[in-house]
């Protein structure tokens, strides 16, 4: 038998769209009680769901539920610093920025912090990623690291040499793949994102 919840593939849900898929039954609320007792679908939080990968064959993305958990926002700071292989450590937390109040969810799926950004920082340095079948906002590396920088309490980059052991050794980034990077971004986020001084210090150690 042909479950209706494989046409909804690996994206979060409200509990509109899981009704719609049951049409022939009333008390859809109820409908949708059972669907998570009996786990095939994951309750990410109150009226937004994803459907068990078991049913719909489609691998879960966090970055696509992390867009999703709380919008607008995207998936930043070490979090996508590790999904671009920058930093070694893995990342177990879901980190992104939003226009909202910073807020933290626990899911079954795993805990997703999300930090408030001024709107006039927001644009700067998104990318749209496509991850197999599924696609997501992402800050670029530059943004992230601005980002990561931004939200750290205890960074100040005074001097070329803070940066580099910043780099080096607290989030352990090869400098040159650090040198790569698109100085245009650093220059943009500078104008309209918090802890300027300390990305015009990382752009001195970029040119030299």
């Amino acid at each position: 038998m042909n479950n209706p919840l494989r046409r909804l593939g690996n994206i979060p849900v409200t509990v509109s769209a899981l009704e719609s898929l049951f049409p022939h039954i009333k008390r859809g609320n109820q409908k949708v009680r059972l669907l998570e007792r009996d786990k095939q679908i994951i309750r990410l939080k109150r009226g937004l769901y994803v459907c068990n990968p078991e049913i719909t064959g489609k691998i879960l993305s966090t970055e696509l539920i992390a867009n999703h958990l709380y919008a607008p926002s995207y998936v930043s700071m070490s979090s996508a610093l590790r999904y671009y292989g920058l930093i070694p450590e893995t990342v177990y937390t879901k980190q992104s920025m939003t226009l909202k109040h910073s807020r933290d969810f626990d899911t079954p799926l795993g805990r997703f912090e999300y930090t408030n950004i001024s709107r006039e920082a927001f644009p700067v340095g998104l990318t749209s990623m496509k991850k197999e079948d599924c696609a997501f906002v992402m800050a670029t590396p530059e943004k992230a690291l601005c980002d990561l920088i931004a939200n750290s309490p205890k960074v100040n980059l005074r001097y070329l040499k803070d940066a580099e052991i910043y780099l080096e050794e607290d989030i352990r980034m090869e400098l040159e793949e650090f040198k790569q990077m698109n100085a245009e971004i650093f220059e943009e986020y500078m104008k309209v994102g918090k802890k300027a001084e300390s990305i015009r210090t990382l752009l001195k150690l970029m040119r030299k």
